[in-house]
């Protein structure tokens, strides 16, 4: 894996995590009352300036990830996305203020864990 797949990698995959958290964000900011019924909540979310912020970070992402896949094997490549898990578990818990235990902190450290197993055999 050169260092330049691998920043493409990397890059698509946070970039989702960010787009991840402005969904959060989004969503947790539309008002109870928003919209009438259903549709109108479902509408509120969808044109919610952070939810559409949100979409348009995953087509960016998206973009990139598809120039990593030119450069990289899938199955290379794919196992890398587990970091979205440990970027978007970081977000919660820094940029949310979501709790931190010993079962999330654990989590994290067996997929890391992985990544590293993986990067190095590939």
């Amino acid at each position: 894996m050169t260092f330049a797949s691998f920043a493409l990698v990397f890059i698509s995959v946070a970039i989702s995590a960010v787009a991840q958290t402005a969904f959060k964000l989004g969503v947790s900011r539309v008002a109870p009352d928003a919209g009438a019924g259903l549709l109108g909540k479902a509408l509120a979310m969808l044109f919610s300036p952070w939810v559409l912020g949100g979409l348009a970070l995953y087509g960016v992402g998206t973009v990139l990830w598809l120039f990593a896949l030119k450069r990289l094997d899938l199955s290379l490549a794919y196992p890398f996305v587990a970091m979205s898990f440990v970027m978007v578990a970081m977000s919660g818990m820094l940029v949310l203020g979501e709790p931190v235990n010993a079962a999330r902190v654990l989590g994290i450290g067996l997929i890391v864990a992985g990544l590293v197993v993986m990067a190095w055999a590939g």
